[in-house]
């Protein structure tokens, strides 16, 4: 019986808690997890956007870059490039006439003084030109020859002619001066001096003609002589000039030099106006070196720079400028002004300081790898403790060999890091230790 009531009472109770109603879970409870996981993962992400958006830091050591003052100093304005020694002239040899190689005299290296033989070539088809330039060239004198006698021989016949003319012309000038005292004495008539007066008159205007015709055929023949001169200076000169074309067979030396260059053989075929060598004159020497397009605006003929060779200084001139780039570079020579060293030699290597302009006072810093990897246009600036720097933007002027010429963001008295860039990367700070 008391089992009984135990068993009722037990579940009456049960079945009482299962009626009654549980309380419902919040949003949060329900996924307080999730949420935690998404806060955690969007605070990292703001940390790493902070960090990428940021500056970032980076810790250097001291002895690993090199740190400079900015100054206000005088900027000498040049550019130092290495210089090779060229003879001042080369003299380029080409063939006059064309032909084949005969014999070579001089070999490469050799120095050689004016009109040294160099090579030779033969021709038979210019020797046989000029052969027969000679042979007409001797009828052609020949010929002039012939009629030069003839030509004399009309001119004595023409002076025998005047001559002659003239003789008549005073015999009947007296005859007629004879008839007149005659007349003036009885003894010729009127009628008979009158003929006589009549054939002088006749007789003066046939001899003025005649001598006229005379001098009109000397003339001619002075003319005609001259002529033949004429042509016959002209033949020889023709033929002088074609001889002259076998003296070209012989390749001279055109000056005093060294015979840098010769590009023939023996039996070769050379054809005319062939470069074939070339000399350099050892006479003087320039300089020549290649500088920055940079500086092409800026470097002209007639610039002053000098060359140093045991700390003392060789004053140079600008002579050639050529304009053309070429891997960003363009060439120019120099020559000496004054004394040369004493061991200047072809080939020799010089360093050479080319003057742009005259000392000017600017702010400057020292030349370091920063203007390779910033390209002129930001630098680190180093605190008053100096145990961090900044970047900050500057403008890069002009430049020379030593220095930077700054002109905006920086002032006399601060403290950069020069070198040392290609460690840094992107960093904003550096931090020195």
């Amino acid at each position: 019986m008391d089992q009984k009531i135990t068993n009722n009472t037990f579940h009456e109770s049960r079945d009482s808690l299962m009626d009654k109603r549980l309380p419902k879970r919040t949003f949060f409870q329900k996924y307080k997890f999730h949420l935690l996981g998404g806060a955690a993962f969007l605070g990292f992400l703001v940390f790493v956007l902070i960090n990428v958006s940021g500056a970032r830091k980076l810790r250097v050591d001291s002895d690993r870059i090199v740190m400079a003052d900015v100054s206000q100093a005088p900027f000498l304005d040049y550019v130092d490039a290495e210089g090779i020694v060229q003879p001042y002239l080369t003299i380029k040899l080409n063939a006059r006439e064309s032909g084949t190689v005969k014999r070579i005299v001089a070999e490469e290296g050799s120095m050689l003084q004016q009109d040294d033989i160099i090579f030779e070539l033969q021709n038979p088809e210019l020797e046989r030109v000029i052969e027969e330039q000679q042979a007409e060239w001797e009828k052609q004198r020949i010929l002039y020859q012939e009629k030069k006698v003839e030509m004399e021989q009309k001119s004595i016949l023409l002076r025998q002619q005047t001559l002659q003319a003239r003789y008549e012309l005073s015999r009947f000038e007296k005859d007629f001066a004879l008839g007149e005292e005659e007349f003036k004495m009885g003894v010729k008539s009127k009628a008979q001096l009158e003929l006589q007066r009549e054939e002088y008159d006749y007789k003066t205007k046939s001899t003025t003609l005649q001598l006229e015709g005379l001098r009109h055929d000397s003339a001619a023949t002075h003319l005609r002589r001259e002529l033949m001169d004429n042509d016959l200076e002209r033949a020889r000169k023709n033929t002088e000039h074609v001889r002259s074309r076998l003296e070209n067979l012989v390749v001279r030396a055109p000056a005093n030099g060294q015979l840098s260059y010769l590009n023939v053989t023996p039996g070769q075929r050379v054809g005319q106006s062939e470069n074939i060598g070339e000399i350099k004159v050892m006479d003087n020497f320039k300089i020549h070196t290649r500088l920055s397009e940079y500086y092409i605006d800026r470097v002209q003929v007639g610039l002053p720079a000098s060359a140093t060779y045991q700390g003392k200084k060789y004053p140079l001139r600008v002579s050639k400028v050529v304009p053309e780039v070429k891997e960003r570079q363009f060439d120019v020579d120099f020559v000496f002004m004054e004394d040369m060293p004493d061991n200047v030699r072809i080939g020799r290597s010089f360093r050479v300081q080319v003057e742009l302009g005259q000392p000017e006072t600017a702010i400057v810093i020292p030349r370091g790898d920063f203007f390779q990897t910033t390209g002129g246009q930001w630098i680190y600036k180093l605190s008053k403790s100096e145990d961090k720097a900044v970047r900050v933007p500057i403008a890069i002027g002009r430049q020379n060999p030593v220095q930077y010429e700054v002109l905006s963001g920086l002032e006399p008295g601060d403290r950069v890091i020069v070198s040392g860039y290609s460690n840094f990367g992107d960093a904003e700070e550096l931090v020195i230790k």
